[in-house]
């Protein structure tokens, strides 16, 4: 519940007023949740990314439980939508598991995103992540299995999937595009040094994992990443 300690002390900040942080210039930031959760874990920050001059897109997602290849499928039709109706690239946003959906994306369009957020996300290793989420992760597999034939097929929700999701997150990066991982040592949920990878901008903040998605150190970090890529592009 550390949660609703950081979202008290977010709200009575002045980086959620905007002020001491770079503002955008109205560029696209598509926001993706995390595993069990939805866009509106996300509402906060989208709404904090509108008022400090950004286009936040919510991902579409209500549930994030569905195969990895599906979701980032439906991601990807997305971030195409978004990227052709502002001839400009995107910028990807994700917290967990959506982290891992950003990174793969970034991978597969290199050429539509501007850059990628992740926050508290294994960006190597997606499984290194608390016993109870790993029960989580078990219990959503065998659903899989009873409702497809996708996991004996393709190993979805394993190390060993074989879906293009899989191939898209475990390539190397795309140099263009700039990546920043926040991470907490106090996570609690994703093992911190899944999220510190050589590729990246590894930014460690103070905090919960379901608190990264309020937490005040996150929010100037998030701001000067994308101020970085609205400069640079």
């Amino acid at each position: 519940m550390r949660w609703q300690a950081e979202l008290a002390r977010l709200l009575i900040d002045p980086v959620f007023r905007g002020r001491g942080v770079p503002h955008g210039d109205g560029s696209a930031v598509v926001a993706i949740p995390g595993f069990l959760a939805g866009d509106q874990s996300l509402s906060v920050l989208r709404g904090w990314l509108g008022r400090i001059g950004y286009d936040a897109r919510a991902s579409g997602i209500n549930f994030n439980v569905d195969c990895s290849d599906r979701a980032v499928d439906r991601l990807d039709s997305l971030v195409e939508r978004v990227h052709a109706e502002s001839g400009r690239p995107v910028a990807l946003l994700g917290h967990s598991r959506g982290g891992h959906f950003a990174k793969a994306l970034a991978r597969r369009r290199p050429e539509r995103v501007s850059c990628v957020i992740s926050m508290g996300a294994g960006l190597d290793t997606p499984f290194d992540v608390s016993l109870p989420t790993k029960a989580g992760v078990a219990a959503f597999r065998e659903l899989h299995a009873r409702t497809s034939d996708r996991v004996a097929r393709r190993g979805c929700f394993t190390n060993t999937c074989t879906c293009r999701f899989a191939e898209d997150y475990a390539a190397e990066f795309p140099s263009s595009v700039p990546l920043t991982s926040l991470y907490s040592r106090g996570d609690g949920v994703v093992w911190w040094e899944a999220c510190v990878v050589p590729y990246a901008r590894n930014v460690e903040v103070t905090g919960s994992h379901v608190g990264l998605a309020f937490n005040r150190k996150a929010y100037v970090e998030i701001a000067q990443a994308l101020a970085s890529a609205v400069s640079v592009g």
